[in-house]
């Protein structure tokens, strides 16, 4: 997966397409991840323990990897990610600019 955690990525298609946000959590076997602001959905929870809330949250739910790209830093564009070996470590890059992603 060349998405990782904490990348600013943008939504390409669905209902929140334009988006952007942050990653919050990879799901490589299942090929999903968590973006910040994106795909809200309501959530029932019940009390479970006394002094405990019951309501109605909003939860972030997964999306597939597929349909997001990655912000570059340097250039601000939507791009695919790259990589390049530099003293034998593989580094992701930008596929527009060139620039290195952290």
């Amino acid at each position: 997966m060349r998405i990782k955690k904490g990348d600013n990525v943008q939504v390409l298609s669905g209902n929140d397409k334009g988006t952007k946000g942050e990653v919050l959590e990879v799901n490589p076997k299942a090929d999903k991840i968590i973006v910040k602001g994106v795909n809200i959905r309501k959530k029932h929870v019940k009390a479970r323990k006394q002094g405990e809330e019951s309501g109605i949250i909003a939860v972030e739910c997964s999306i597939p990897s597929s349909k997001v790209n990655v912000v570059c830093p340097k250039c601000g564009k939507t791009t695919r990610v790259g990589y390049q070996v530099e003293k034998d470590q593989k580094v992701r890059i930008c596929k527009k600019c060139g620039a290195k992603l952290k």
